[in-house]
C-alpha cells in the first residue's frame, strides 16, 4: 500500500508501527453547531480508509476526538445563554445522528477534551520541564523558536508564517508566533485547577494529549482536513515531540477542501452547507457516494446538480444489485451454462483492480469506476440468462454478490440486513438514524435524573431499556449503548 505523507510530500509504502495493526487518530469537530459538509468529507474518507485496512486484515485502533472546550463553544453558549459544556454535549449527540446517517462506523474511542484535563496538564508540565514553554499571568505558551523542527509539516519558515498569519499581538509573549497551551480563567468560562491557576486548555494541546493516551507516540496515521496542517497539526508535532523527544505520528494524511463554484466553502462567503440541510434534500447514501467520487486529496466542488448526478450513478449500482437478487431468488433449473466460468474469471479481475486502486493512496474515485464495471458485467450476464437459474449461474451470482458486498464493505455506501446478509437498497438510512436519536434522548433524560439524584427514575430507565434488549454501559467517556446478544 502506498500512502501520501504530508510530512515528506511523497507517497510512501505503508508500514505500520506494530505488525498487523493500524493506529489512527483523526481530528473530530468542535461541537458548537451541526457538522457541515467540510466536516463530513474527512469523516467519510477516513472511515473508508479504516474500512479498507480492516478489509486487508489489519486490526485497527481508531480514535476520533470531540473538541468540547473552545472559544467558539463558549461564544455560542453565551449567545444562547446556556452552559458551554451542555451546548457541546448537545452537538456531540447531533453529530452521531449525521454520522450514523452517513454510515460512518463509531470510533473505538471518542475522547472529549473536558474528560482529559489531567492528561493535558501533565503534558504541558512535561513540555515546560523540557524548556519549551513558559508561564505568564496564569497563561502558558509554547516557545516556538525553541523547537528546531517547527515548520516541517507545512514546509514554511517561521518568517513566512509570521508574515502571512493574523497573529494576536500580546506583549507578554516572547515571540508573536508562540501559541497558548493553557489559558487563564475568565468570568463565565469553564475552568479547571492547574499548577498555573484556574484555566482551560489551548486548542492544539488537546489532540496531542488524547492521541498520546490512546495510541502512544509514533502511532501510524494522523488525519484531518487540509486546513489543519497549519497551525493545528504543525503545533501538535512541536509540542508532542518537544515533550517526548521522539516522533509523534508516522504518516500525516489530509483531505482537500470542499469548494462551491470553485471557491472554498466558508461562512464569510455565505456558501456554507450543514450536512443536516443536505440530508433533507438528498439520501445519505448518495451524499457518501458523492464525497468518495473524487480522490480525497483533490478539491471537491459542491452543487446540487453534482449530487443529482451522483444519485444517478449510484442507482446504476443499485439496479444491478436489485436484478442480482431477483435472479438469485429463482428456482434452480437443470442445464449447463458454458459462459459462467469465463465470466466468473472476468469479474474476479475486478477485485484485483479495486484493491490496486485503494492500495494507491486510497483512490476511491478509481475504486468506484471498478464498481461500475462490475455492475456492468453483472447486467450483461443476467441479460443472457433469460430468467433461468442454472447451477453454474448460481455460482456466478454467489461470487458476484460476495464481491459486491466486499466493495461495499470498504466504501460503506449501503447498509446490510443482518438477518439476510443482503444489502439494503431502499430506505437505507432512516430507521437506524431514528433509533439512535431516540436512544440518545432517553440517555439524556436518565443523565438529568442522575444529576438530580433521582436514582429511582434513572434505574427504571436503565432496566426498561434492558427489557427491550438495549444495554447501557457507563464508561469514563460517557454512556454507551448496545443491543443485547
Amino acid at each position: 500500500m502506498q500512502v501520501y505523507n504530508t510530512l515528506t510530500r511523497a507517497k510512501e509504502e505503508f508500514v505500520p508501527r506494530d505488525k498487523g495493526q493500524v493506529s489512527m487518530y483523526v481530528c473530530g469537530p468542535t461541537t458548537y453547531n451541526f457538522i457541515h459538509l467540510g466536516n463530513a468529507r474527512p469523516l467519510v474518507f477516513f472511515d473508508t480508509a479504516r474500512r479498507y485496512f480492516i478489509y486487508k486484515g489489519y486490526k485497527v485502533n481508531y480514535v476520533q476526538n470531540f473538541t468540547d472546550v473552545d472559544d467558539k463553544i463558549i461564544n455560542r453558549a453565551h449567545e444562547e445563554k446556556t452552559d458551554p459544556l451542555e451546548l457541546a454535549e448537545k452537538y456531540v449527540r447531533e453529530y452521531f445522528v449525521d454520522a450514523d446517517a452517513l454510515n460512518v462506523l463509531r470510533a473505538d474511542t471518542h475522547p472529549k477534551v473536558s474528560e482529559h484535563i489531567t492528561e493535558i496538564i501533565d503534558l504541558i508540565k512535561k513540555i515546560q520541564q523540557q524548556g519549551h514553554a513558559y508561564a505568564v499571568d496564569g497563561d502558558v505558551y509554547f516557545a516556538v523558536r525553541s523547537f528546531a523542527g517547527y515548520g516541517k509539516l507545512s514546509g514554511r519558515t517561521l518568517e513566512d508564517m509570521q508574515a502571512g498569519a493574523r497573529v494576536e499581538v500580546d506583549p507578554r509573549k516572547k515571540d508573536p508566533m508562540d501559541f497558548a497551551l493553557w489559558k487563564a480563567a475568565k468570568p463565565g468560562e469553564p475552568s479547571w485547577d492547574s499548577p498555573w491557576g484556574a484555566g482551560r486548555p489551548g486548542w492544539h494541546i488537546e489532540c496531542s494529549a488524547m492521541a498520546e493516551k490512546y495510541l502512544g507516540n509514533g502511532f501510524d496515521i494522523h488525519g484531518g482536513g487540509f486546513d489543519l496542517i497549519f497551525p493545528h497539526h504543525e503545533n501538535e508535532i512541536a509540542q508532542s515531540e518537544a515533550a517526548c523527544q521522539k516522533p509523534f505520528a508516522r504518516y500525516w494524511m489530509h483531505n482537500g477542501f470542499i469548494t462551491v463554484n470553485q471557491e472554498k466553502m466558508s461562512k464569510s462567503l455565505g456558501n456554507f452547507f450543514l450536512v443536516r440541510e443536505i440530508l433533507d434534500k438528498f439520501p445519505a447514501d448518495v451524499v457518501r457516494w458523492y464525497l468518495l467520487s473524487t480522490h480525497y486529496r483533490s478539491p471537491l466542488d459542491f452543487d446540487d446538480e453534482k449530487l443529482v448526478m451522483a444519485g444517478k450513478g449510484l442507482e446504476r449500482i443499485k439496479t444491478a444489485i436489485r436484478l442480482l437478487y431477483e435472479v438469485m431468488d429463482l428456482p434452480i433449473n437443470e442445464g449447463i451454462d458454458t459462459q459462467a466460468e469465463d465470466v466468473i474469471e472476468k469479474i474476479q479481475t475486478h477485485k484485483l483492480e479495486f484493491e490496486k486502486a485503494m492500495d494507491d493512496d486510497f483512490n476511491t474515485a478509481l475504486a468506484i469506476s471498478v464498481f461500475f464495471e462490475l455492475a456492468k458485467d453483472i447486467n450483461i450476464y443476467l441479460s443472457k440468462l433469460n430468467g433461468k437459474l442454472t447451477p453454474e449461474a448460481k455460482e456466478f451470482l454467489d461470487q458476484a454478490h460476495a464481491l459486491v458486498k466486499e466493495f461495499n464493505s470498504v466504501l460503506g455506501i449501503l447498509k446490510e440486513d443482518k438477518m439476510t446478509g443482503r444489502l439494503i437498497l431502499e430506505g437505507n438510512q432512516t430507521d437506524d438514524t431514528l433509533t439512535e436519536g431516540l436512544i440518545q434522548l432517553i440517555i439524556k433524560i436518565r443523565r438529568d435524573a442522575r444529576a438530580k439524584k433521582d436514582w429511582a427514575t434513572a434505574d427504571a430507565i436503565r432496566d426498561g431499556l434492558k427489557g427491550l434488549g438495549i444495554v447501557l454501559e457507563d464508561t469514563p467517556q460517557g454512556v454507551r449503548w448496545k443491543k443485547q446478544g
